[in-house]
């Protein structure tokens, strides 16, 4: 019988990244950052629901922050001291996730809003009668 082998694995290096982009998609039920390098490969990520918050709590200001602090406490151990930040979206999470991102230490360079604005395309949904 013959002996087991053990696979001799390389062990990983902690890449330096100083500056990177953060992606925060704001919809009315949830919001999304994703904070990827210049070349776009992501580093981290979170959400309102990975955050913990369930439901119509999801979609609150305070649900922003609190994902904005879980995917920068990330992003500190590649050594990211600077970001742009682009914005998809029309939640409520916008502002208050870039507030968040001010106040963890990490200088904004630039504020860049992608969000999508129909050109007539499809139609709209009805509006809701509440």
């Amino acid at each position: 019988m013959s002996k087991p082998t053990t696979k001799i694995r390389k062990k990983r290096q902690k890449r330096s990244v100083p500056k990177g982009v953060v992606h925060i998609h704001s919809s009315f039920n949830n919001t999304i950052i994703t904070i990827t390098d210049e070349k776009g490969a992501v580093l981290s990520w979170a959400s309102s629901g990975s955050a913990g918050f369930k439901g119509s709590r999801k979609s609150t200001p305070y649900a922003a922050q609190i994902a904005a602090e879980k995917a920068v406490n990330v992003c500190k151990d590649f050594g990211m001291s600077s970001v742009e930040v682009i914005i998809k979206g029309i939640g409520g999470g916008r502002e208050s996730a870039i507030r968040a991102l001010q106040g963890s230490g990490i200088s904004v360079a630039s504020i860049k809003d992608e969000t999508g604005i129909p050109h007539n395309g499809c139609r709209p949904k009805k509006a809701r009668r509440v």
